[in-house]
């Protein structure tokens, strides 16, 4: 089904050099049946001509506040009206932090704080600017007032630099625009998600750690905010931003992990362990840094908790998710945790492949329950995590139907 069809969508554009995706996107989303229109900051017209936008979208393009043709019957209220949602991409820092602090000084701004439709923001910036704490605080601020933060993405930037803040690729922007408007299969679900690594310390200084970035499990836990769940993410040190719509509750260590999510099941029906827990800790921390002074050393190690197993156990049993992080042997291995955890799906993903996984944007997911599998494509971490997602769904409400009849 095109979520999409027939769709008003009002994709506003301000000044910054990702403006050059903009006319793509709204290719984009009239090719999946909606109706858009489009408004420009003045900055935004220093990168890209409104003409280019009137061609791709069909409407004229709007710009000024101060429109005497339009705004004789209050335009900017019509306009705020008439979407069903409106997406600012890009979004620069600047028009966050107007947004954020309520600023109705330009035509966009003002739709912005006139609306009661969904309210979408595609940041792009430089990587410094996106990790600066003014603008975490401003999105902060805006995810806590149900605003949705699609991306940004990382890699390379038009400055040279290399880091997280670029534009979302149109392809998967519209994706995710269509997400929007699925029905919220999830709602009235609670679920506890689980990402990132954990970090075990040997002494004030050192710790046990791995290479998970934690992008998949908050991917994971923004789709199913998405899908309309009440959803609480269980994170280690990833140094990622809450995703939209998600209570985010911060560990260190995997006993910190274990605790806080053994307080949030109660009541949850859906828990998904993505996180790359620690098997091993120091059976002695240091109290002060281990001086380099032998040869050689020895470290003793004794297990973590092992979450995942703990919670399958619980009464009344939640659905249980597990993902596999594999360099070999992907299916075989998969299916011995699925089985000797008692989980109820268990997602696989091969860590030895170059450009997958761990540090990465992309992903690529073998997924399996006890009755079958599937093949999740390598792609974007967010799109493969609606993927995931709907999946569960599908065998979580099997699962419920069956039991209840």
């Amino acid at each position: 089904m095109n979520t999409l069809a027939q769709k008003k969508l009002l994709v506003g554009v301000t000044g910054g050099i990702a403006a050059y995706k903009s006319p793509e996107l709204v290719r984009r989303l009239r090719e999946r049946g909606a109706d858009v229109r489009v408004v420009m900051t003045a900055a935004a017209r220093e990168f890209i001509t409104p003409l280019t936008l009137q061609a791709v979208s069909g409407w004229p393009v709007r710009a000024d506040l101060f429109d005497p043709a339009a705004e004789a019957a209050m335009g900017h209220i019509e306009l705020a009206r008439w979407a069903d949602a409106i997406v600012v991409a890009p979004a620069t820092a600047d028009f966050i932090a107007r947004l954020a602090h309520g600023r109705a000084d330009d035509l966009l701004s003002t739709v912005c704080l006139t609306t009661r439709s969904r309210l979408l923001v595609a940041p792009a910036m430089n990587q410094q600017m996106w990790a600066a704490a003014a603008t975490q605080a401003n999105v902060e601020i805006l995810s806590r007032r149900g605003v949705r933060m699609l991306g940004p993405d990382a890699g390379p930037q038009a400055c040279g630099e290399v880091g997280p803040g670029r534009l979302l690729e149109p392809d998967v922007l519209a994706a995710a625009i269509a997400g929007q408007f699925r029905a919220p299969r999830f709602a009235g679900v609670r679920v506890v998600v689980t990402a990132g690594p954990t970090r075990e310390p040997i002494d004030p200084v050192r710790y046990i750690t791995n290479r998970s970035s934690g992008k998949m499990g908050y991917a994971v836990a923004e789709a199913f905010a998405e899908a309309g769940a009440e959803v609480t993410l269980v994170s280690g040190p990833a140094g990622l931003p809450a995703p939209s719509g998600v209570a985010l509750v911060r560990v260190e260590t995997a006993e910190e992990m274990a605790a806080a999510v053994c307080a949030h099941m109660d009541g949850a029906q859906v828990f998904v362990g993505a996180a790359a827990v620690a098997d091993y800790r120091a059976a002695e921390v240091a109290s002060q840094k281990i001086k380099k002074t032998a040869e050689a050393m020895s470290l003793a190690l004794i297990k973590t908790p092992d979450i995942l197993a703990s919670v399958a156990r619980r009464t009344p049993r939640p659905f249980v998710v597990g993902f596999a992080a594999e360099t070999e042997q992907l299916i075989e291995n998969a299916r011995k945790k699925l089985e000797s955890k008692h989980l109820d799906m268990i997602a696989a993903n091969d860590v030895s492949l170059t450009g997958l996984g761990f540090e990465s944007e992309r992903n690529a997911l073998q997924v399996i329950w006890k009755t079958g599998e599937a093949s999740l494509p390598a792609a974007r971490k967010g799109e493969l995590a609606r993927d995931l997602v709907e999946l569960i769904g599908e065998r979580y409400f099997e699962k419920n139907r069956a039991e209840n009849s």
